[in-house]
């Protein structure tokens, strides 16, 4: 999955000028810039509250343009359920097995075979095929290990909390905020030890499969940043997927009905 990390970071940059765009408010007067402050635990933006005993939030099954699976994303909730072990690893089965994860792994495979990743496993349908094996095992063990594994041992949501409100800048930082942050079962916020514990035993799990050549620390380093650097565009874009919704697509469905 080489050259991923170059990918995510560039996508992460496209992606807020776009939502920039689309939820910057109507320039009345000239005001000075809003200033973000630096990350620490007694300033970062709240999740929504906690009542362990309401009744579940009815599914979401909303794709990101139609195509990405959005199953770990709890859009506009005044109030949170917990999930359950049982539930979180459903909920990353549900997005680690879906269509579009085969079909994106494909084309992440096609890339390592261009490139010749690990040329000792050749070129071919048999070379193409051990690339496609492994593509899909780093994807799947990396989903696991940080959406349900670690969240179970110390007990984590996995889930990403919408904060859909506010100025672009506070969003932004709010989402990006999240791979550091996350939140406990119990509602609290803690150090997302799920996202670079999981990311970092998942890149070391590739070895068990990958060539010995490339059995390197550095191979996994570039392994783990590459995951947390798409994790951290994945944040981005289930923040402001509504708003770019809304905008391009006329998502009626946005609208609650009047009775």
């Amino acid at each position: 999955m080489r050259n991923l990390r170059h990918w995510a970071i560039t996508a992460t940059s496209a992606i807020a000028l776009f939502a920039m765009f689309l939820s910057a408010p109507p320039i009345h007067a000239q005001q000075p810039p809003p200033s973000i402050p630096p990350v620490t635990a007694t300033n970062l933006p709240p999740d929504p509250p906690v009542k362990p005993d309401r009744e579940e939030q009815p599914r979401k099954n909303d794709r990101i343009f139609g195509v990405l699976p959005n199953y770990a994303t709890v859009e506009g909730a005044k109030t949170i359920t917990p999930i359950s072990s049982k539930e979180k690893f459903k909920l990353v089965a549900e997005g680690a097995f879906d269509p579009y994860e085969f079909a994106i792994v494909g084309v992440v495979a096609a890339e390592d075979q261009a490139s010749n990743n690990n040329p000792s496993w050749g070129q071919g349908l048999k070379g193409y095929g051990k690339r496609y094996g492994a593509d899909f095992a780093n994807q799947a063990v990396g989903n696991f290990m940080v959406g349900a594994v670690v969240p179970s041992i110390i007990h984590a949501d996995p889930r990403y909390f919408q904060l859909g409100k506010g100025r672009f800048g506070h969003r932004f930082y709010y989402a990006l905020s999240r791979i550091v942050v996350t939140r406990t079962d119990s509602g609290h916020a803690q150090f997302n030890y799920s996202e670079f514990v999981g990311n970092a035993a998942a890149a070391g799990l590739a070895n068990v499969y990958t060539p010995a050549a490339n059995r390197t620390a550095s191979n996994a380093a570039e392994t783990w940043v590459e995951q947390i650097a798409i994790d951290a565009f994945g944040n981005e874009l289930k923040e402001f997927w509504p708003d770019i919704r809304r905008k391009l697509f006329k998502h009626t469905s946005d609208v609650q009905p009047q009775p």
